[in-house]
């Protein structure tokens, strides 16, 4: 039976790229090596790190001072790193808070200086995006999450303002197109549409780098990785080439296609969800996430029956985080409208089994 595979992450990966990696894992280009035992500093491996990192400088079209970093560790570690490169003990580092990660992130900050927390969406259990706020006249950076897989709210629209911006994409990273020159940070973890977990993409501006006082240890020193050209330690190589690959599956689609794609997938799931008096969704419609599909049963005691009836018909993954409860289906780049169809005929036959 096929799997249709909704898992939040770490998450689907396109046929193409599983084959690769699949090959690579046996035979890397022929070199009689396995992927996962060649040299991160071999000639072979520097030429896909190298152009990893042009992909990524090709597709989001970013500007000269912009560098690309393949760093180990998941981007919970970026919550310390951004305030401990970033934030000046004269300055203050200004948060929006949609959820559960930049909670985390807020909090990693306040280790290392002035974080203060200009909106917040948790009164209303994070169902929307903060749209009204102050942002202080001497803050170093605004964060935010762009996507919140947790609760399934996104940004469709970037804060405006002459602050630098500084994002956690994990979640939506190359799901869209738009204007990646804004950012003066963007940090992703590859395991939902970058690649399989184990490294994580960061984006800086060089020009915001350098202006803190502390002293900083040279492997969490963003100048020091830009300057070791992403390769200071032993990088996760296996990940890295799962990223390359997929990095070349993306630019072969275009952003512009992918956004189209994303956006039919998630209206199709969302009309299901609407039309029904058996699902229900909670978040405001103008926020809803394109990639983190997030839906309740009305009748809570069917629940446990849905999911196993769903995993029977080859629906995997779909179960809501373990603190909201739920479900949720995750839409990310290499699940394709078939897949959505088909969740949502299940659901559609359940609900008249069960409605």
């Amino acid at each position: 039976m096929k799997k249709y595979n909704f898992y939040a992450g770490p998450a689907i990966l396109p046929q193409e790229v599983l084959q690769g990696l699949a090959e690579a894992v046996l035979n890397f280009e022929g070199s009689g090596l396995s992927i996962a035992e060649i040299s991160h500093r071999s000639n072979a491996f520097t030429r896909v790190i190298e152009e990893a990192r042009e992909l990524v400088r090709e597709i989001l079209y970013l500007s000269d001072s912009q560098e690309v970093l393949f760093l180990s560790g998941g981007s919970t570690t970026q919550f310390s790193l951004v305030p401990m490169n970033l934030l000046d003990s004269k300055k203050t580092a200004a948060y929006i808070n949609t959820g559960e990660w930049a909670s985390k992130a807020v909090e990693a900050a306040k280790m290392y200086g002035n974080a203060v927390e200009i909106a917040s969406s948790a009164r209303e259990n994070f169902t929307y995006i903060p749209k009204q706020y102050s942002i202080p006249q001497d803050a170093a950076y605004l964060y935010f999450t762009s996507n919140n897989t947790i609760y399934g709210t996104q940004f469709h629209q970037f804060p405006e303002t002459d602050v630098p911006l500084v994002a956690d994409m994990c979640s939506d990273i190359f799901s869209r197109e738009f204007d990646a020159s804004r950012f003066a940070l963007i940090h992703a973890s590859a395991q939902k549409n970058l690649g399989p977990a184990g490294t994580t993409l960061l984006i800086v501006d060089k020009n915001i780098l350098g202006k803190v006082q502390r002293e900083i240890p040279e492997i969490f020193d963003y100048q020091q990785h830009i300057a070791k050209n992403s390769v200071m330690n032993t990088a996760p190589v296996l990940a890295i080439y799962g990223c390359y690959l997929t990095l070349k599956w993306i630019k072969a689609r275009g952003l512009a296609k992918i956004e189209a794609d994303n956006i039919a997938k998630a209206q199709t799931l969302y009309a299901c969800i609407d039309k029904s008096d058996f699902y229900e969704n909670n978040i405001q419609k103008a926020d809803r996430s394109l990639m983190n599909v997030i839906f309740t049963l009305k009748n809570k005691d069917l629940e446990r029956k849905f999911l196993a009836e769903a995993e029977q018909a080859g629906i995997i993954g779909i179960k809501g985080y373990r603190t909201v409860g739920g479900f949720r289906a995750s839409l990310y780049n290499a699940m394709d409208l078939a897949g959505v169809e088909y969740l949502v005929g299940f659901m559609q036959e359940f609900e008249g089994r069960n409605g």
